[in-house]
């Protein structure tokens, strides 16, 4: 073969290896950030585990450069098997034994050492080739590595992460690996190979590939036991959208009218993380809606989050509520709220009252483009007209999940203050700790907002919100049992509020959705493997007006001011 076809064919492998490894490298990411949580934590500790071991790989390299054909092949294999099976150990390992983060380092560690030592192996056989001027060689080499990079870090979130999931995507990524070192090897270097040698690099790359294959047959059963593992055995939706992972457990109910005593063991997961505990949930979504809804004028209400359509029943069971608007992420959560027996049993079938209008996309953008005069009016109600009640049904802050820090920041509620009517309140979550509750405070008053700190345990409702009606009868609300005071009764904490999509990864462990198993329903709340069992620490909860706007006195929360004000989150500087 003419020297400028073979160096061309060399150059296609690091190609082809660089996008590999890279997908590797973004398949641990992704899914160290789903089942430990955390995501800036976890795409840092597995980028500098790799990149450590890359150098490492690169001087392990050094001992294999006199048969460097022999060891590039032995590494791709090697390389194939290990990144190929990788999300499927990971996966096993959070299911069977409740954690991953071991596992995810050795994993991180394993693929780097062998990624590393690609490129000096790979330089030496393009010298073989034809030799080259030190600079030259790796200019080539480089340019292939990082175009292969940059195809590889484009296809992981566009082509495989949607079309064949993180564990298929890992299984097929090792077999291109396996097929492209095997292949340049036996091509273009079996000349350096023994028969014997050849023989075994081929058997190797056919095992490799197999065990590959198979992995990919039974691909299918290892997440239902795995899900079975992780969830329980009642496992009856388990969905991948665009956003999220949605999975929902437990029973149905068979009624209409979505009463208290149905549905009571049904439990929605988003990204591993409990949202929905049964019957329970509307406690703590009336602790939160309550207050608002009391305390002034109500006929215009914007929910941020709540596409599980729990917050948008509370809404509507008060009277004078004249059109809701419900800005979710995740068009899938909504469908699922809309059409589940279960779920739209427990919300009390919302979704169908005709003043309730839907918009998907990402809340902060939302906001912005509301406020900028972009948000056409079937997205934000007749008009564009303010809001007297906005409920915020976001994830609980302070739990490591990442990309929901923009939706605790000062810019996040300042969109939301310009969208208040005179005499309007905001209603959020505040978390658990004492650190959430007061840096949500001060980033409120930031935005020039007055509040009134509650605790979820405690905050009765001024009235009686029942009606006559049905959610689906227009100028109607929903009038099952008058509530008895906007309560999140003893164990009854394991509702998780939360804005689905934003969610890319967990709470390193901690179980935004209820912290773990609650006491409340039938057999309490079970939280998924790798969770924390402990009891939950009451929900605090902030209701926010204008200036000049009376705010109704409720129940403090047994949490101290802090001596030196806490500083509001930004941003660019996140605190929640």
């Amino acid at each position: 073969m003419p020297p400028a076809a073979a160096r061309a064919l060399v150059l296609a492998a690091v190609f082809i290896c660089a996008a590999c490894g890279l997908v590797y490298e973004l398949e641990l990411v992704a899914l160290a950030s789903y089942l430990v949580g955390d995501s800036i934590t976890q795409a840092s500790v597995v980028l500098s585990v790799m990149v450590f071991a890359m150098g490492c790989g690169s001087l392990l390299a050094k001992r294999l450069r006199s048969r460097a054909a022999a060891g590039f092949a032995a590494v791709e294999t090697v390389l194939a098997l290990i990144g190929g099976l990788s999300v499927m150990a990971l996966y096993a390992c959070f299911a069977w034994y409740g954690q991953a983060r071991l596992a995810m380092v050795g994993c991180a560690f394993a693929i780097g050492l062998l990624i590393g030592a690609e490129v000096p192996l790979l330089m030496t056989l393009v010298q073989r080739i034809r030799r080259q001027d030190a600079g030259g060689a790796v200019a080539d080499l480089f340019a292939a590595d990082y175009v292969g990079a940059l195809v590889g870090g484009l296809a992981f979130p566009f082509l495989l992460l949607p079309h064949t999931g993180q564990l298929t995507g890992a299984l097929a990524t090792g077999a291109v690996n396996a097929v492209a070192g095997g292949a340049i090897v036996l091509w273009l270097f079996r000349a350096d190979l023994s028969i014997r040698a050849r023989g075994r690099l081929l058997v190797a790359n056919v095992c490799v590939l197999a065990v590959l294959a198979g992995a990919a047959a039974a691909a299918g059963p290892f997440e239902r036991a795995a899900r079975r593992a992780v969830y329980g055995g009642q496992v009856r939706v388990a969905e991948r959208t665009a956003v999220q992972e949605i999975v929902l457990t437990g029973d149905t109910g068979t009624g209409d009218r979505g009463d208290r005593g149905e549905a009571a063991g049904l439990r929605l997961f988003l990204d591993g993380r409990l949202r929905v505990c049964g019957a329970d949930a509307a406690s703590y979504h009336r602790a939160l809606a309550g207050p608002a809804m009391t305390a002034g004028p109500r006929g215009r209400v914007l929910i941020l989050g709540g596409g599980d359509g729990l917050a948008l029943r509370e809404v509507l069971r008060y009277p004078g509520v004249r059109s809701v608007t419900v800005v979710e992420v995740d068009p899938a959560l909504v469908r699922l709220a809309r059409t589940d027996p279960g779920l739209a049993g427990l919300n009390g079938h919302a979704f169908r009252d005709r003043r309730v209008r839907v918009a998907t996309g990402d809340l902060f953008e939302w906001l912005r483009g509301r406020a900028g005069g972009r948000r056409p009016p079937r997205d934000g109600g007749p008009g564009g007209a303010p809001y007297d009640v906005i409920v915020a049904d976001l994830p609980e802050p302070g739990t490591g999940v990442s990309a929901s820090a923009k939706l605790y920041s000062e810019e996040f509620y300042g969109l939301a203050a310009r969208s208040l009517a005179e005499g309007g309140r905001l209603a959020v979550p505040a978390g658990r700790t004492p650190h959430t509750l007061w840096t949500l405070d001060a980033t409120l008053a930031a935005v020039g907002l007055r509040t009134v700190p509650y605790e979820a345990g405690g905050a009765d409702t001024a009235e009686s919100p029942g009606s006559p009606g049905s959610p689906g009868s227009p100028g109607s609300a929903e009038s099952p049992e008058s509530p008895e005071g906007a309560e999140l009764a003893g164990g009854a904490q394991g509702a998780e509020s939360g804005e689905g999509g934003e969610s890319a990864g967990g709470a390193d462990g901690a179980d935004s959705a209820g912290g773990g198993d609650s006491a409340g329903g039938e057999g309490g709340c079970r939280a998924p493997a790798g969770r924390p069992r402990s009891a939950p620490a009451p929900w605090t909860l902030l209701l926010s007006g204008l200036p000049g706007n009376p705010l109704p006195s409720l129940p403090a929360p047994d949490v101290p001011r802090p001596a030196r004000p806490h500083a509001p989150s930004t941003l660019l500087h996140p605190r929640l």
